[in-house]
């Protein structure tokens, strides 16, 4: 009882501090699909018949090249064929210019529908001005997934000193327990845009770890 209370009081303020940084990151989360916020303003842009919309997205050194990519998509609108070709030019640049500004892999543009529901979820709140739902959704995952590690971890504890085998097993829990915590609060603490990449890297550790007590 005195364990679950803990984990209960430790989750809720890991969740808490977590959104704060959720709610900050989150448009840039999904800069690279068609029904992300880049690809949205461009598509706004050329109906507007006006770039500025989009160069929020970019740095200044790169403005040049964005217009001229607008320039050429808005030029083509005329001609069915060659409009599609260069819009979807335009779109390629303007995330790659943008993600590389963040620091980010461009790794092409994703369709429409490969968001992550959360981020979604994020962007509707903004849209709506309500939270609701995205603290919702934040809080479950991130307590679900505390939940698991912590009673495998927990468990394994347990009998760890029953055995070599059965202290190497909680060895195993116990990394991925703690790296798991390690990685929200790297993500809660980061600074902004795609910084939060960056707290990816206690994920992958505990990968690694975990793949070297596997073997």
């Amino acid at each position: 009882m005195r364990n679950s209370t803990r984990f209960k009081s430790c989750s809720m303020a890991i969740v808490l501090s977590l959104m704060v940084e959720f709610s900050a990151s989150s448009a840039f989360a999904h800069c690279d699909t068609v029904d992300g916020p880049v690809v949205q303003d461009a598509m706004t842009a050329l109906e507007k018949g006006d770039v500025t919309s989009v160069l929020k997205w970019v740095r200044k050194q790169d403005e040049k090249q964005v217009k001229a990519a607008f320039a050429k998509a808005l030029a083509a609108k005329g001609n069915e064929g060659k409009r599609e070709k260069e819009e979807h030019r335009f779109f390629e640049l303007l995330v790659k210019v943008h993600r590389a500004s963040e620091g980010a892999p461009y790794t092409g543009v994703k369709p429409a529908g490969s968001v992550d529901p959360a981020i979604a979820a994020a962007d509707r709140a903004l849209a709506s001005g309500d939270a609701t739902e995205l603290v919702k959704i934040v809080t479950e995952t991130v307590k679900k997934g505390l939940h698991e590690r912590f009673s495998k971890a927990a468990e394994s504890r347990a009998k760890a000193d029953s055995s070599v085998e059965a202290g190497r097993h909680f060895v195993r829990d116990y990394v991925e327990f703690t790296h798991y915590v390690e990685g929200l609060v790297k993500g809660a603490e980061a600074g902004h845009g795609h910084d939060a990449h960056k707290a990816s890297d206690g994920h992958d550790k505990h990968k690694k770890v975990k793949a070297k007590h596997d073997h």
